[in-house]
């Protein structure tokens, strides 16, 4: 059974999932029926963060034309850009092996952004149902979820979790920050 996390809820991947060696990270939404003319293309994003919480280099951004990590072993792996987000259940999707996370990386967000979104005269106010989910990759277990469930009417990227290092264990936090300015937003903030 997973555990349903709250906005700013903290939880130890050890106590929750013991022997947690890898994660599937899903992210879903649906669109609200709404006429802007031009479809919705919402797309799953990672910055792999030092313990300065900046980006560690340009590589270290993750999305939908840098798929993987940049260390040999590919800890950290994009599944490629949904353009709709049609359907039910994980709209995008992120592999992260916690086992091989290069130690310079000690924070993962988890974030999601509405592409073009001024142009096209979008926000999060028109998306409804949107989650992140923690899944054992080994199990297909359910570990952690998290609904989102504020309205960001002016927004346009979302942080929704971090999965980050204390005390030599990976824990995960439900952010649910909303931000106006897109991507470069939160690149922004992370460079």
């Amino acid at each position: 059974m997973a555990i349903s996390l709250q906005k700013g809820q903290r939880v130890s991947l050890d106590k929750v999932a013991p022997g947690l060696n890898a994660a599937f990270i899903g992210l879903g939404w649906d669109v609200n029926t709404t006429d802007t003319g031009v479809d919705f293309d919402l797309d799953a994003s990672v910055f792999l963060l030092n313990s300065n919480e900046k980006l560690i280099s340009d590589q270290h951004f993750i999305f939908y034309n840098n798929l993987t990590s940049p260390d040999p072993e590919k800890s950290i792996k994009h599944m490629g850009d949904n353009l709709t987000g049609e359907g039910d259940g994980d709209d995008e999707v992120i592999i992260v092996d916690l086992r091989k996370v290069p130690t310079d990386v000690n924070r993962i967000v988890v974030t999601v952004t509405i592409y073009d979104a001024d142009k096209r005269k979008q926000n999060f106010g028109q998306v409804r149902n949107a989650f992140v989910r923690l899944v054992n990759v080994e199990t297909k277990e359910e570990v952690l979820r998290y609904d989102l469930e504020e309205d960001f009417s002016t927004e346009t990227a979302l942080i929704m979790a971090e999965i980050y290092r204390k005390d030599g264990e990976w824990r995960m936090n439900a952010v649910g920050a909303g931000y106006q300015g897109g991507l470069q937003a939160l690149l922004n903030r992370y460079q």
